[in-house]
């Protein structure tokens, strides 16, 4: 199902269009995904068999579908290719583009699996990836973007504000994540994740969850997230403290990182690179001695994709541009004890960053 009316997906192809060129590429071939899906509005998933949008810097844009998803797609400035079990998809692909094709590079797109990337270079003179012409056009959102990822935001926000209420001694992470499914399937189309990690497990950043009991002051990291809508994601981390005694330890250092994230969101700007932002964080956490303890990027983009350019990631010369939507999500993880991380998904206005999560970040 579309979200947005036909001629903001031509306008999308025109861009990237524009892109091919001032890349000097000669096309691109997207495959199904949530590229396609930003150019299209279409999820279309055909499993093994090959979906691609071919655009060619000429200007044509083809869609090649198999025929027996070909009469579900209609895209205003598309032409639709269909074809059947039998036929050449991948020659298919290649002709669709023009004869420029053979005349530069060919961006690949990062959802075409090793098996069709594989076939199209065998018929294409020179490859490249769709990333270079793609990248800064999807990463910079449009209103209507934003408003599908404020709303999403606002759902996740929702679903937030009902797990103190899940955190009871006794009950079992498995128990706590099986309600916050049913709490995301509330406001969202789909789950994406939910991590719920108590005490020690909570020092692994990508813990899931497991039978472990909740004991009285246990910290917990909730990081959770759905889609919805036209497929934008939510994404959002808050940690939590099952009723009881905490850690001094913990108390302090969870000061240590509320000051580090506030000072990130406040440093975000138009013009900054992404390195630049995650040494705002970084900085923080390592002068109260938790360096080593910070184990991942301070964040990274979200959209049509759950993580997209631009991370938020050390050493990165990413330049931060308005209509960027990123999360700022700093951790301090100490091994076999407990981990903490707070995590918010804003959005860069020229006046700096405006957090679209508004979930009360102190230990609750």
């Amino acid at each position: 199902m579309k979200a947005f009316a036909p001629e903001v997906y031509r306008d999308r192809i025109r861009r990237v269009v524009d892109e091919l060129r001032r890349q000097r590429m000669a096309g691109a071939v997207i495959g199904a995904g949530p590229e396609l899906a930003y150019l299209t509005g279409s999820w279309v998933s055909s499993h093994e068999r090959l979906t691609a949008l071919c655009l060619s810097a000429e200007g044509a844009a083809r869609l090649v579908v198999p025929a027996t998803d070909a009469g579900g797609i209609d895209v205003a400035g598309v032409e639709i290719v269909g074809w059947r079990d039998g036929d050449d998809a991948h020659a298919m692909a290649a002709s669709a583009l023009g004869e420029g094709a053979q005349r530069g590079p060919v961006g690949l797109g990062s959802s075409l699996t090793a098996d069709h990337v594989l076939r199209l270079q065998e018929l294409l003179p020179e490859t490249t990836l769709a990333a270079r012409a793609l990248a800064g056009v999807f990463a910079v959102k449009d209103a209507l973007e934003i408003e599908q990822i404020g709303a999403a935001a606002d759902a996740i926000d929702a679903v937030h504000a009902r797990v103190p209420g899940l955190l009871r001694p006794g009950r079992t992470e498995e128990e706590v994540a099986l309600d916050i499914e049913r709490l995301i399937l509330s406001g969202h189309d789909a789950v994406d994740f939910v991590i719920v990690g108590s005490g020690p497990n909570g020092a692994n950043p990508h813990h899931s969850r497991s039978g472990r009991v909740l004991r009285e002051g246990d910290p917990v990291v909730v990081d959770i997230g759905g889609s919805f809508g036209a497929g934008y994601h939510s994404d959002c981390t808050r940690t939590y403290q099952v009723a009881g005694p905490a850690d001094p330890e913990f108390t302090q250092a969870y000061a240590v990182l509320q000051r580090a994230q506030q000072a990130a969101v406040e440093a975000a700007a138009p013009g900054m690179t992404a390195g630049a932002l995650d040494a705002v964080a970084r900085r923080i956490i390592a002068e109260a001695g938790y360096g080593d303890y910070f184990t991942h990027r301070t964040g990274h983009g979200l959209g049509l994709s759950l993580h997209e350019e631009p991370f938020i990631v050390a050493g990165s010369d990413v330049e931060l541009r308005e209509g960027m939507v990123f999360s700022i999500e700093p951790g301090i993880y100490l091994p076999e004890r407990w981990g903490m991380r707070i995590e918010d998904i804003v959005v860069l206005e020229g006046s700096g960053a405006r957090r679209l999560n508004r979930a009360p970040r102190g230990l609750r």
